[in-house]
């Protein structure tokens, strides 16, 4: 009770910050919350290919772009402005607590020697994640019990990340993998499949979703077995079914795909 009346106390700067998701890229599936912040900001910071979505801006909004892997610089700048009592904005893509900026926030809030920064009116503004983006494409395979894995060795060794993908496959969870593979580190979604391979029948679905909500879009839903790393890249969301996901060979050629809320095993 404390804490949640800590987060609704008055902060006592004039500034705020909003940290919004843009959803998957398309405008129509943009949180109305997350839009009114965009035009109420003065000024605008984010990763230069998502200002780009979620633009265009007004003249009198200053745009701060950067490259991708300035996180916490961004958030840093971003409490600087609102300090200075700016009406600021952080874009991040899909869903802002989903391998995004709202925990890079979190974590120069944590750090700062400002305590101004504390008193910020400060809100996390939710978006439409990669995972649910191209799960509601498809159909419905994150529909039972699931979990979700970045293959991403920046900031956490692989080891750690090869474990936990073997649990959740030993588990029979269905799996969302996130930043499946770059220029930097090609090897680790093919070791990811060797493992996955270990647990999983070759039949199982797995459903490769690329740039969800933007015009180059594609989605391919290929047995386990099947998968070609070489259409798997950084803008690749993939979900591997558990023992109980399901195909469906609907009329006119159409597929689904989708997890069952029941389990055999159940009472």
């Amino acid at each position: 009770m404390q804490l949640e009346q800590q987060n609704r106390a008055k902060p006592n700067s004039e500034g705020w910050l909003r940290v919004i998701g843009l959803g998957p890229g398309d405008p129509a599936l943009l949180a109305p919350a997350a839009r009114a912040a965009l035009s109420e900001a003065e000024d605008i910071i984010g990763y230069r290919t998502y200002l780009q979505l979620a633009g265009p801006f007004r003249d009198d909004q200053r745009v701060h772009d950067s490259d991708n892997r300035v996180e916490l610089e961004r958030a840093r700048h971003a409490f600087q402005l609102a300090a200075a009592g700016g009406r600021v904005v952080i874009v991040s893509s899909g869903d802002p607590g989903v391998f995004a900026m709202a925990t890079a926030v979190m974590e120069a809030l944590e750090q700062a020697n400002d305590p101004a920064w504390g008193t910020i009116d400060l809100q996390i503004i939710p978006g439409i994640s990669a995972a649910q983006a191209a799960a509601a494409r498809i159909g419905a395979p994150l529909g039972h019990d699931f979990c979700t894995l970045s293959l991403s060795d920046n900031l956490k060794p692989w080891s750690v990340i090869a474990r936990r993908l073997q649990l959740a496959a030993e588990a029979d969870l269905v799996i969302a993998l996130y930043n499946p593979g770059s220029h930097a580190r090609p090897h680790q979604f093919n070791e990811a499949l060797a493992l996955l391979r270990e647990h999983r029948t070759p039949e199982t679905p797995v459903i490769l979703g690329r740039s969800i909500g933007r015009t180059d879009e594609q989605v391919i839903v290929t047995p386990l077995a099947e998968v070609d790393p070489a259409q798997v890249d950084m803008r690749t969301v993939i979900i591997i079914g558990s023992s109980q996901t399901r195909i469906i060979e609907a009329a006119a050629g159409r597929r689904w795909v989708y997890t069952p809320r029941w389990y055999p095993e159940a009472g």
